[in-house]
């Protein structure tokens, strides 16, 4: 029997086993369903995010494995989300905006950790969450669209949609750029 306050570390690793079916299907399998079954995978790993958080919440518990795993759970699935979308295999945005996001992260990821070094810790804000929507929200909508075009339609994208999807990746660029900034400038409380 599983114990409940096990259940967000199990979500988080579900997440991170997930990540290299959905480099494969998105990658290597060439099939019309292939991103169907990634866009799913994505989903569900997206949904993991959701449910460990809530999880975590409802039964108080908070581990260090949780604090180092999830958020390496989600950076290692928007990342692999980010390349497939920017690789000539789907070819959604540029290789700029992925470097804009893995640059901030590793940032963020370093200064949290030289903060919690010093018994300073930072929550995350509501920059962060906002940029971790709109990141899940374009990865999801681009991922859907490729899988409808790859198995329904056997059809290129439409110009304009993947114009609107660069546009809309570059302000989540910025909004996670700012996200990333922010990191500098709140008042940091020691406990």
């Amino acid at each position: 029997m599983i114990k409940k306050e096990h259940i967000p570390n199990i979500l988080t690793m579900g997440r991170i086993v997930i990540v290299p079916f959905y480099i494969w299907l998105t990658f290597f399998v060439h099939t019309p369903l292939a991103m169907i079954e990634a866009f799913i995978l994505f989903v569900i790993a997206s949904y993991t995010d959701y449910l460990d958080g809530m999880f975590a919440r409802k039964y108080n518990v908070i581990s260090n494995f949780g604090k180092i795993m999830d958020p390496l759970a989600d950076k290692i699935l928007v990342i692999s989300a980010l390349v497939a979308l920017a690789h000539p295999v789907i070819g959604y945005i540029n290789y700029y905006i992925v470097g804009i996001i893995v640059i901030r992260e590793l940032v963020v990821t370093i200064l949290r950790e030289i903060y919690m070094r010093k018994k300073i810790y930072i929550a995350a804000n509501m920059w962060g969450k906002v940029k971790t929507v709109m990141q899940m929200v374009g990865i999801i909508f681009a991922l859907f669209y490729k899988s409808i075009l790859s198995a329904f339609l056997n059809a290129n994208a439409d110009a304009t949609i993947v114009k609107i999807m660069l546009i809309y990746f570059w302000i989540t660029a910025g909004v996670t750029l700012f996200s990333g900034a922010n990191y500098f400038f709140i008042k940091k409380d020691k406990k």
